[in-house]
């Protein structure tokens, strides 16, 4: 599973996702589904707006995690 720690970095800068929308020129529903956790899909221009404007490399942002730490997701198809 990959995390997320777009919430940390944020609260650590006190930064709300307007703010970020406004200042990147993200969207603000791409950003609320980072902020989350709840993307499906990164977009790789997204995720490098990201890590320059927060002054982080993607490993600050993105993190893979051990499989049996979180219930596994059943893909669409598959049996």
């Amino acid at each position: 599973m990959i995390r997320i720690h777009l919430s940390r970095l944020m609260g650590e800068r006190r930064l709300k996702i307007a703010d970020l929308a406004r200042d990147t020129g993200i969207s603000r529903s791409a950003l609320t589904r980072l902020y989350y956790e709840e993307v499906e899909r990164l977009d790789l221009a997204a995720l490098e707006t990201l890590c320059r404007y927060l002054g982080v490399e993607i490993a600050e942002i993105l993190e893979i995690t051990n499989d049996d730490e979180l219930p596994k997701r059943k893909w669409k198809g598959a049996d």
